[in-house]
């Protein structure tokens, strides 16, 4: 045990002295492993970041949620153009259903028109205003920063009232002030009553609330669209996640007595789920993953064959030096092991120069997409950086090793 943490010392020490010799020559080999685990870790915390922000999103929405839509979101079996051809869901639908459904916890109905909305000289465009009714902030997780959702008088009166998402407000209103401030709708006066905390989650685009404005669901049909223009979603929330496929059956077989549906008859409306959504993500991060450990493969696969053909030269250029070391007693392991050592450690400064570079950009890019650092991240960028080293080292180690000292002490 001795001898071996001997020889390692001995071998560390060699490695350093030879690097700081040959500080450029260094430099330019670590650059392979420098983007190579500048990638991995960037792919990683990027993955992490899509990830939490998609379990935040789903979270603000309720993991126990159902949507009976005229259209299957995340199914491909059925044509569009059959869905296009069903019969719109609509009010009474809702009432039907509200009426005899027994298992959910809440029940409202949803419709969305996608508008400018604007208040003074400032303005946000393409936001997804959903209509619904105060039941609604019953079927979701989502909570305020400020104020309250509108109440069934101000749903069923049609009062001008709106909740904002986070992002609206900090777009409309940056000085603050938000509550009973004024929004335009399509040139229709809304009071603000309240605004939703922020919710982060960037991958759901506009159906992210940060995106969205609330207003009753009559003031859609009468400012924005009629009320045959566009089919209703109905949010059903299950009132617990065990509670999810028994209510899911229910509503089966609601709907089906609700749309006057003959036993032969096939459904012309789709029961969807978070877990539609959730395949439809893991698709994206696969697609993801797959693109970046190619990017790190190639980068590492580069800066192996950069340190082996560079370790190849040291050992031509100390041939010398190993025929003397050998020649007083130096085993193979410990030629081996301070050659290995060395493409080890160039790696490894690599790897923490790249793990840096990597947090950077990390946080220059959490700007615009969610990132997330984690320590598992960091392990593996040293543990590559290591295993690099190591592998590519190790047929040049191997060659000194393998050099008979006699021969050794006669090269020039």
């Amino acid at each position: 045990m001795k001898n071996f943490l001997f020889e390692l010392k001995e071998g560390l020490s060699i490695s350093f002295r030879a690097i700081r010799a040959n500080k450029v020559r260094s430099i330019l080999t670590t650059l392979g492993i420098v983007i190579g685990v500048t990638s991995v870790v960037l792919m990683s915390t990027a993955i992490k970041g899509i990830d939490n922000a998609f379990q935040t999103g789903v979270a603000s929405l309720g993991s126990d949620n159902l949507y009976i839509d005229k259209w299957e979101w995340f199914n491909d079996d059925i044509p569009w153009w059959q869905m296009r051809n069903r019969r719109n869901l609509d009010l009474e639908d809702f009432k039907k259903y509200k009426e005899l459904a027994k298992l959910p916890l809440a029940v409202a109905p949803t419709v969305w028109s996608s508008q400018n909305v604007k208040s003074k000289e400032k303005a946000v465009d393409g936001i997804m205003v959903q209509g619904t009714n105060e039941d609604y902030i019953k079927t979701t997780n989502l909570t305020f920063s400020e104020g309250r959702f509108f109440n069934d008088l101000e749903s069923n009166g049609g009062r001008n009232v709106a909740v904002i998402g986070s992002e609206i407000a900090k777009k409309l209103f940056p000085n603050g002030y938000i509550l009973n401030q004024d929004i335009r709708i399509k040139g229709h006066k809304f009071k603000v009553i309240g605004v939703l905390e922020e919710q982060g989650s960037w991958v759901m685009g506009n159906f992210n609330p940060d995106r969205q404005v609330f207003i009753p669901m009559q003031n859609v049909f009468k400012y924005l669209q009629s009320e045959n223009m566009r089919s209703i979603t109905i949010n059903v929330r299950a009132r617990n996640n065990q509670m999810i496929e028994a209510t899911k059956e229910e509503a089966l077989g609601v709907m089906r007595r609700v749309r006057g549906l003959a036993y032969n008859e096939e459904n012309d409306f789709s029961i969807n789920q978070q877990e539609g959504l959730l395949n439809t993500i893991n698709q994206t991060i696969g697609v993801i993953q797959i693109a970046g450990l190619f990017i790190t493969g190639l980068a590492l696969f580069v800066g192996a064959i950069g340190i082996m053909n560079i370790m190849f030269v040291s050992v031509k250029e100390r041939t010398k030096e190993i025929g003397i070391r050998k020649a007083i007693g130096a085993k193979k392991r410990a030629i081996l092991g301070q050659f290995i050592t060395e493409s080890a450690v160039i790696c490894l400064i690599g790897g923490l120069i790249g793990l840096v570079f990597a947090v950077i950009l990390s946080i220059a890019i959490n700007q615009f997409l969610p990132t997330s650092v984690q320590f598992d991240s960091v392990m593996l960028a040293i543990i590559i950086s290591i295993l690099t080293g190591v592998a590519s080292g190790f047929a040049p180690a191997y060659t000194a090793a393998k050099l008979d000292p006699v021969e050794a002490l006669r090269y020039e």
